[in-house]
């Protein structure tokens, strides 16, 4: 579960990356600046420990559930760690207080919802890939 826990970290990273690198506003700027946070890395680490469970959990149910309870899941979970953020260090590292007026106490967005929908379907089978693909990397280390 440790491989996995950080193979999700760095997804995480590389989606957020990918995601404020997009261009947003006209005219485009070319530079096309992206950028992360030390922060959010345990927090896409820890998709292991509760989006894989919850995954399986669902499998079976229509797509529009799982992603119904996907996207409710990554909002719930960005509010929390951005309220215990605010209570351990004082502030929101991702804060979307300015950005919009879709934002719950800073801490998540809810316009974000149908991107969270599809983030949470696209990684199901990135999931069922590195259950298989755990076993391989585990047995290689030990060689």
């Amino acid at each position: 579960m440790l491989i996995r826990f950080f193979i999700y970290g760095l997804l995480g990273w590389a989606a957020e990356i990918l995601w404020t690198g997009l261009p947003k506003k006209r005219p485009i700027d070319w530079n096309l600046e992206a950028h992360t946070q030390w922060w959010t890395f345990p927090i896409y680490g820890q998709m292991a420990t509760l989006y894989e469970p919850l995954h399986n959990r669902i499998r079976h149910h229509p797509w529009w559930v799982r992603g119904f309870l996907y996207g409710c899941g990554f909002i719930g979970v960005e509010f929390i760690s951005g309220e215990i953020a605010r209570a351990l260090i004082g502030k929101i590292p991702w804060d979307y207080t300015p950005k919009t007026r879709w934002h719950f106490r800073g801490s998540t967005r809810v316009d974000y919802f149908p991107l969270w929908f599809g983030f949470g379907l696209l990684m199901e089978p990135i999931h069922d890939y590195l259950v298989r693909l755990t076993p391989l990397l585990k047995r290689a280390k030990d060689e």
